[in-house]
């Protein structure tokens, strides 16, 4: 039993949805795409999928960085892992490793040239998880990051459907007008980047040198 019960609210979330995860974020896969372009991967790199979830983004992050690169998936669900293990062995991936912990505890063996943070608002609004995933990533490391946001005040309809997506997925609504401000307090320039979804955003930046 842990002390915190925000992370005990996640897991009871995630426990309940992982089973019916990746039918539930169908819709958003363009947003998943739009956003890793914006890490421009290469060759070689290493990335790390901060709040993995089943796996979803594995194969478009092993596009870009190849078969000499190196995924690091870090999710604190284990029935959310267990599914992207099943997905790793299902497709003989050798270059994805998996580390079950909270953004918060996480550590990897080496340091990550990009970071991706996929409809993670949980991780995205915590200061201490984003301090310890960026002390594992290398100076000018590029960071890209997708999830719901508030429309504008008039925009009730669209709104409404975020308040019952946040209540369904996150364990707070702090800071759901400008999700990345965390991210922002250690990066360079946050980049805006069109969603083609009402009431998502897509940002990218780098990690201050």
């Amino acid at each position: 039993m842990t002390n915190n019960p925000r992370k005990d609210l996640a897991l009871a979330q995630y426990r309940l949805r992982a089973k019916y995860y990746d039918c539930e974020l169908v819709a958003f896969e363009p947003i998943r795409r739009r956003t890793i372009d914006c890490l421009q991967l290469q060759p070689g790199d290493t990335v790390m999928d901060i709040g993995c979830g089943t796996g979803l983004s594995f194969e478009l992050l092993r596009q870009g960085v190849g078969a000499r690169g190196r995924i690091i998936g870090v999710e604190q669900s284990p029935d959310m892992l267990a599914l992207a293990q099943e997905r790793i062995a299902a497709h003989g991936w050798r270059n994805v490793a998996l580390v079950q912990a909270s953004a918060e505890t996480a550590n990897s063996e080496m340091l990550a040239d990009a970071a991706l943070f996929h409809f993670t608002h949980d991780i995205l609004t915590s200061g201490p998880a984003i301090a310890n995933v960026l002390r594992q990533l290398k100076p000018g490391a590029r960071l890209a990051a997708a999830g719901l946001q508030w429309s504008q005040p008039w925009d009730w309809p669209t709104n409404t459907l975020v308040l019952a997506a946040a209540m369904y997925s996150m364990t707070t609504l702090d800071e759901l007008s400008a999700p990345w401000m965390q991210l922002a307090a250690h990066t360079g320039t946050i980049t805006q980047v069109p969603s083609p979804m009402n009431g998502t955003y897509i940002v990218s930046t780098t990690l201050r040198a």
